[in-house]
Parts: structure tokens; C-alpha cells; sequence
């Protein structure tokens, strides 16, 4: 008879060498026992490492990759992790139940839903499908009669923004959307109807996934017996960006054996205006009394400079978990603090240290600028673009082909080239009720008249239009109106205040839900036109610089051999060899609407920690002393306060000849 030994747990032999590959901080959390837990991975201290590892070690401990759940915030990032553990365990690991909280979601809710009355086959809504459903309750309820109501997809993401934070919509518009307070009673009837058509017709869109999920957990007690039982262990990669729902759903997922590691920073939470919630990771040790606390300190990107500068930033902070980021042992260069004297000056000095490092031998894709705000990258586009420094922008569309920029151009050009049929072309289709068709005509009457400028103002237009064109025309025509001075058009910066405040500021509101961006967009094209004699000029520049753009961007290599420009946010999870922070004057980072609060002025720290630990080897923090915003006139500006406490010895002060 052949005997065949089963072995057991309590025999186990991992088959992987764990010290070799992990520093004693990781060795810990990774091999830590049962039972909740909370990993605090520092910047660059091999967060994605640990996660992969924990899941090899429950793998090879004996735990069926069935009764391991990975969630993590994209997809590829789950298969990455899943994948490394294969080629560790030499093993399988496809059935480890690993993916994003809505991938998850779906598979829970197909086996489950029907317990709450959601039919298996429910067909799920992508991003477009969910804005035209908007758009049919808005004109199921005749909302489309008011010209000035919200396009569709400012609407969802107020909804979307109210089901992630369990907050009422009205309370999202008066906390977050302010301007659309006039709106809020017939935005939530479109909420209202939103919801019952969805149910009616078993469609569900990505916030359904997670809500539906929670509830199906909270209402059906045998559901959640038998998922919290299926699951022994559950991992959460990125705690610190999760929302309430999302936090919820993890609980009631572990809450029969309670092995719950979740992997975050809460010095690296800096998403509040997508709904993630920083209570959830610091508020963690309370929930779970019990939880083991690891703490991934060694650093493997940066210099200790910068990492003596990063920690004493982020160490102003009240409300976090503390720790100390240490370097091995690696030296380099004090982060450099540079005072400007304005915006120009800035992008000067960015882009000649910029040439600097190229002589040196440094690849341009080793060389990052970040920025608090997309419209602070303006001047270094144009200043970059005059030196032929390729770049490319993280952040969005290079500045000047962003729509709504190009929208306020082409009103300038019209005005000054009143034959210019494509402007024209542009500016009419801005209006509610007017088309192709009818944008043409417009324009055969304006080109056949001796006068086009007067034509596009004049009364014989709106007999060409459709009433609902003829309501919304009046406030177009009364910016035509204003750009025919001669006054105007020798003041570029005040023609563009006339085309905002005159009407497009209300075409804004109603049809992009980032507003507050793009206007502000508009008011530094406004401060930067100020520094030409004419709007001609002005226009002239534009074209010729945007052309070397074009020229620059042409071939398929461009990409690979340029600089980065990017929002801090976008930056977070990066690196780069050398790094500028810029615009890192008060009153613009920290952003001004978040000072008045703790939370927001500890968060916005966090958004300065983050982009300060992108870079290993070089940083320079640089701010304008001046600054020309339209609203305030020319100002002194103090550096940041994020500047302003950093310890002298943490930085060397640089003084720049002009």
C-alpha cells in the first residue's frame, strides 16, 4: 500500500526565501499572523511589495486562492500583483479573487443581486450611456426649456459625487457646486427619476456597483454570512484613497474572520474632491482596536535631503500616523528654494536649468514639473515651446488646445478678422439651438454684408434663427457688441474679461462640470495677453508659438524624449530625477479656497509631501514674488506656507541674476 502524507499548515516550509527579499519592516508585515492590520507605507518604501509578497505567504501557508480577496483601484494593477506572486510561488493564483472594488462588486452582485431585486443579466452603464440617461429625465421633465440648465455630465457628477459620499444632493451642490445652488431643486428631481428609470429598466452605472453592493450586504444577513465566510482574508491595496462605501463594503467583507490587512499612506491622501475619505485609514486603529500597526519607513527613491525636507513638512500636520522617511544612505544636493520675480522669470529659470540637465546627460524623461493647478503651466508651455524644449502634459491638453481656450480665441480673431469663418463658425455653434446648418447660414449673412462685425450684431440675424437660437443669441451679441472698440482691441487682457463676463462665463457653468479650472484657465490667458501692445500682437505670438508646438509634437518619438508637465495629483505614484515645483506662492498652493479649515489646509501639506517625494535626486521649490491676477491687480506674494516652515537647514536659498 502506498502511504501519501498530506502536510499541513503547522508543517509549512515557505518555498520563497522572504528575508533575502524584504527589509525587516516589510518582513514583518508580511508575515504577521490573523487578524486585522494596517501597513502605513511611506513614499517610495515598496508599498506594491508587500502586497504581492503578504499574498505569495497566505498562498503558500496553505490559504486557497478562493478565500483571498485583493482589491485594488485599477484592474492592472491587481493583475501585476497576481502575475509576481505566480512567478514567486511558481504556482497559481488566478483564483484569488483580486481586482477593482467595481469589478468585484459585478461578480458579487450577478451571483447575489436577485436578493435585492437586481436581475442577473442587469447591463451596466458606461460613462456616455449614464449621460445621455441624464439627459432624458432632464428632458422628460422639461428642464431643457431653461437655456442656462446643466449639461448632462455636470449633473452625474453631482449625483455620482453624492451616492460615493453618502451625502444628499442638495448637500453636494451647497458644499461643492455652489454655483449650481439656483439649480439644486431640479437637479435632485433629475436624481429622482435617474434612479427609477435605472430600476425600471436593470441597469445599474459604476456607483450602483458599490451602493448595491453595501446594501446587499446590510439587508441580506445570509449573503453576508456567506461572503465574510467564503473570504478568509482580504486585502486593500491604496486604503487611504477608498470612499465611505468603499470602506463599508470592506468591514462587512472581513467581519466573519476579521484577517484584514489594508496598505495605505495617510500622508499621500489627496483625493477628497473624488470622494475618497480620509477618516477611513486614520480613523482605522479605532475601529479596530486590535489592529497591528506596521510602519514602512526605508526609502528607496529619494536622497536624504530631500527626505529630511519631506518629513519636516508633512510633520505640521496634527492629524496623522507619525513617521520618519530615511534614505539608504544616499546623499545628494539641498533641495533649492527659488524666488522669482514673476511668472515669466519662473518659466525662464525652469527651462534653462532644464537645458542644464540635458548638457549634463540627464534624459529629458528623468525631468518633471509639477504644479498645483493645470493653468500654472501656461507660461512654461509657451516659454518651453519659444526654446524648443519638448514636453509633454500629464495634466490634460497643452493649455492652448484645451476648448474653452480656444473658444475666448477664436471670439478675439472674429473680432479682429471679421472674414474669418472658421471663428465665426465656432463662436455660433457655442449657442444653444444653433448647429452646422444654421452656423453656415449665419455666416453667409455676415460674409455677403459690407460691415460683418455689424451684420453678426444686427436684428437681421435673428430672422435666419430658430426661436430657442433667437432666446440664447442676445447674450452673444452683447459680446460681439463689446469688441468693437478700438479700445478693447488695443487691451487684449480687457477684451478677454468682456467675452467672460459678457457670456461665457454663463456657457461655462452650465456645460463643464470643472468650472472653477477652466476659468481659471481663462483668467491667466487674461494676465499673460496684458503683456502684449494689441490684441493683433498678441494673436500673432499665439499663432506662431502654437505652430513650433505642432512642429515639436509631429513625429511618434516625440513623446519618448520630452519632459513631463503635470498636476500634482496626476504625479502621485511617479518619479523622476530631478523635479520643479512651481507656483509655490501664498494664495495659490496652498489653494486658497482650502484654508479656513484644518482638513483642508493638512490635506493640501499632503498634496506638497507627495509632489516633494516624487523626486530622487534633485528639487527645486520656485515661486513668483509678483503676480498680475486680474482680480487683485499686481501683487507681492509671499512664498508658500508650506515654504515659509520648512527649517532653514533644510534647504538652500537661491538668488537669481537677471
Amino acid at each position: 500500500m502506498k502511504k501519501y502524507e498530506l502536510r499541513t499548515a503547522a508543517a509549512f516550509k515557505p518555498s520563497v526565501d522572504y528575508p533575502s527579499y524584504l527589509n525587516p519592516e516589510q518582513l514583518s508585515a508580511v508575515t504577521s499572523g490573523d487578524g486585522p492590520s494596517l501597513v502605513i507605507a511611506g513614499a517610495g518604501s515598496g508599498k506594491t511589495r508587500v502586497v504581492t509578497y503578504r499574498v505569495a505567504y497566505l498562498l503558500e501557508s496553505g490559504v486557497s486562492p478562493s478565500r483571498i480577496m485583493l482589491l485594488t483601484f485599477t484592474n492592472r494593477a491587481a493583475r501585476e500583483m497576481l502575475y509576481r506572486v505566480e512567478l514567486l510561488i511558481k504556482g497559481e493564483a488566478r483564483r484569488v479573487w483580486g481586482g477593482t472594488f467595481h469589478h468585484i462588486g459585478n461578480i458579487v452582485l450577478r451571483q447575489y443581486g436577485a436578493a435585492i431585486n437586481l436581475k442577473a443579466d442587469f447591463t451596466i452603464l458606461d460613462s456616455e450611456d449614464t449621460k445621455d440617461l441624464i439627459d432624458s429625465c432632464t428632458a422628460e421633465l422639461n428642464l431643457r426649456t431653461d437655456k442656462m440648465f446643466p449639461k448632462g455630465k455636470i449633473v452625474l457628477d453631482v449625483i455620482s459625487r453624492s451616492t460615493g459620499s453618502e451625502r444628499s444632493v442638495a448637500g453636494v451642490i451647497e458644499n461643492d457646486f455652489s454655483y449650481l445652488l439656483p439649480f439644486a431643486e431640479e437637479i435632485e428631481k433629475v436624481s429622482g427619476l435617474f434612479i427609477k428609470k435605472k430600476k425600471a429598466m436593470n441597469l445599474v452605472d459604476f456607483d450602483d456597483l458599490l451602493s448595491c453592493w453595501k446594501e446587499l450586504l446590510l439587508k441580506v444577513p445570509a449573503v453576508r454570512e456567506k461572503l465574510s465566510e467564503r473570504f478568509l482574508h482580504v486585502l486593500v491595496d491604496e486604503y487611504q484613497d477608498t470612499n465611505r462605501i468603499q470602506a463599508d463594503i470592506v468591514d462587512l467583507m472581513a467581519s466573519r474572520h476579521r484577517n484584514l490587512m489594508v496598505v495605505g499612506d495617510d500622508a499621500q491622501s489627496i483625493y477628497s474632491f473624488r470622494g475618497a475619505c480620509f477618516d477611513n485609514i486614520i480613523n482605522f486603529p479605532e475601529k479596530y482596536p486590535d489592529a497591528k500597526i506596521f510602519k514602512l519607513t526605508t526609502n528607496y527613491r529619494s536622497t536624504s535631503e530631500i527626505l529630511s525636507l519631506a518629513n519636516s513638512s508633512i510633520a505640521n500636520n496634527r492629524r496623522q500616523f507619525p513617521k520618519v522617511l530615511n534614505s539608504l544612505q544616499r546623499r545628494g544636493a539641498l533641495p533649492a528654494v527659488v524666488p522669482l520675480q514673476n511668472r515669466s522669470q519662473e518659466a525662464e529659470f525652469v527651462s534653462q536649468r532644464v537645458l542644464d540637465f540635458i548638457d549634463e546627460g540627464v534624459p529629458m524623461k528623468e525631468i518633471a514639473v509639477l504644479y498645483r493647478s493645470h493653468y500654472q503651466s501656461m507660461e512654461l508651455q509657451m516659454e518651453l515651446t519659444r526654446r524648443r524644449i519638448p514636453y509633454e502634459v500629464r495634466s490634460g491638453l497643452r493649455f492652448f488646445e484645451q476648448a474653452h481656450i480656444k473658444d475666448i480665441i477664436s471670439y478675439l480673431r472674429a473680432a479682429l478678422n471679421p472674414m474669418d469663418e472658421i471663428s465665426w463658425t465656432r463662436i455660433l455653434k457655442l449657442i444653444p439651438g444653433i448647429g452646422s446648418v444654421t452656423a453656415k447660414k449665419v455666416w453667409e449673412h455676415i460674409r455677403a454684408a459690407q460691415d460683418p462685425v455689424n451684420a453678426a450684431t444686427s436684428d437681421d440675424v435673428s430672422k435666419i434663427l430658430s426661436r430657442k437660437a433667437r432666446d440664447n443669441w442676445q447674450m452673444y451679441r452683447h459680446t460681439m457688441e463689446a469688441l468693437k472698440g478700438e479700445e478693447v482691441l488695443d487691451n487684449p487682457s480687457e477684451a478677454i474679461r468682456e467675452i467672460l463676463e459678457k457670456s461665457y462665463d454663463a456657457y461655462l457653468q452650465s456645460n463643464y462640470e470643472n468650472y472653477e479650472d477652466r476659468r481659471e484657465d481663462i483668467e491667466q490667458l487674461s494676465n499673460y495677453s496684458g503683456h502684449f501692445r494689441s490684441t493683433r500682437e498678441f494673436l500673432s505670438d499665439l499663432a506662431l508659438l502654437t505652430g513650433v508646438q505642432t512642429e515639436d509634437v509631429a513625429g511618434p518619438e516625440a513623446e519618448a524624449e520630452s519632459i513631463v508637465l503635470s498636476t500634482i495629483h496626476r504625479a502621485k505614484g511617479l518619479e523622476w530625477s530631478r523635479v520643479f515645483i512651481i507656483g509655490l506662492a501664498e494664495g495659490n498652493f496652498p489653494a486658497a479656497k482650502s484654508l479656513g479649515s484644518l482638513e483642508g489646509e493638512e490635506e493640501e501639506r499632503r498634496v506638497f509631501y507627495v509632489a516633494a517625494t516624487r523626486a530622487k535626486d534633485e528639487l527645486y521649490l520656485c515661486y513668483p514674488v509678483m503676480d498680475d491676477r486680474w482680480h487683485d491687480g499686481v501683487t507681492v506674494k509671499r512664498p508658500s506656507l508650506f515654504v515659509q516652515e520648512l527649517p532653514e537647514e533644510t534647504y538652500e536659498l537661491w538668488e537669481i541674476d537677471s
